[in-house]
């Protein structure tokens, strides 16, 4: 299957695409939201209107769009026929940043609350619902995304056709998000350097196998997308990714062992939902999923795949098609439905 996928990306159908600022539920707050489809595309059903959401640290655009190839995993889907689009949440990517950001991190709490991710979710939803005259959607969130769009899921349940979950956050966090822990007084926003960065994306990887994870020159494209997203940032020494730190309270609040408690309730979700883990995600382990996966009770259909190689990034790495295959079977398979 990863062979197809590759070889029909290799002749992409012509897409439109389009970006758009979308107001927020509060007031001074507009969020990025790009979509890509096909061109000759005019009729929308929900099982074929795909959301991506992005996790704590590194905006939608330059992870989901990034073109490796020539193709990004948003083009992949897009040319299958899918209507597909991204959201930058605020205070990362092209969204507004909150007046907190321009101050120093520690003259404030930490902002971005998932509470606040999940009100920014549904200004998306609702306006691409809106946009595209349909009732529901599918929503694809990666790490943080991954208990923001559940959420959401659980507020909103008739506006969610499928959840597609990669890199599932579950009780017991461990590891990276340790700075998380409860008691410690976390700062407004945190900053991440393009070496912090990488070395983060090889954590847990085997010395045997870090030569040949990403391909060559992605993670400078990566990078430079990314970093440029935040001109701020870009413009301290050295140059920094700035990143809301609500997040992270939130882990400290619920996930993290010493709290052991859910931010939302699995058996609440109701549409057929799709786990997908990496065998060295270093920030989200795999027993994470399968913790998660018979606690999602009411689930029609409910999938869970393991990846055997690769890590929370893999959907920008030489393995990739793994996940793309993985997911593209459980989206054409509502689709075929549809």
């Amino acid at each position: 299957m990863a062979a197809a996928a590759q070889s029909a990306g290799a002749q992409p159908a012509k897409l439109t695409v389009e970006e758009m600022m979308v107001p927020a539920l509060d007031p001074g707050i507009d969020i990025y939201v790009r979509n890509k489809r096909p061109a000759e595309m005019r009729s929308f059903r929900p099982a074929r209107t795909v959301l991506f959401v992005h996790g704590a640290t590194y905006p939608a655009h330059t992870t989901f769009d990034l073109p490796l190839d020539g193709l990004s995993w948003m083009d992949i889907i897009a040319a299958r026929g899918y209507d597909v689009y991204l959201l930058d949440l605020r205070g990362y990517g092209k969204s507004t940043r909150p007046k907190e950001m321009a101050e120093p991190p520690a003259a404030n709490p930490p902002i971005v609350r998932t509470e606040t991710a999940v009100r920014d979710i549904s200004a998306a939803v609702d306006f691409i619902l809106r946009r595209r005259n349909v009732a529901r959607l599918v929503l694809i969130g990666w790490s943080w995304g991954t208990f923001s769009c559940p959420a959401y899921a659980v507020q909103d349940p008739d506006k969610v056709e499928r959840l597609v979950l990669y890199a599932p956050i579950w009780i017991g966090m461990t590891g990276r998000l340790a700075v998380a822990e409860p008691g410690r007084r976390l700062p407004c926003y945190r900053t991440v350097t393009r070496e912090e960065a990488r070395e983060r994306w090889y954590g847990g990887v085997p010395e045997d196998k870090k030569a040949t994870l990403i391909p060559a020159g992605v993670f400078d494209a990566w990078a430079e997308a990314t970093f440029a997203s935040d001109p701020d940032g870009a413009r301290m020494t050295p140059p920094v990714l700035r990143a809301p730190n609500g997040v992270m309270q939130d882990c400290a609040e619920y996930w993290w062992a010493g709290a052991g408690k859910a931010y939302y309730d699995p058996a609440k979700i109701t549409a057929p939902t799709l786990l997908v883990t990496a065998a060295w995600d270093n920030d989200v382990p795999p027993l994470m999923a399968r913790t998660l996966f018979p606690l999602l009770k009411n689930s029609p259909g409910k999938r869970l795949v393991e990846l055997g190689q690769g890590t929370h990034s893999v959907m920008m790495e030489t393995n990739r098609f793994d996940l793309f295959t993985a997911v593209q079977a459980f989206l054409d398979e509502g689709g075929e439905e549809a």
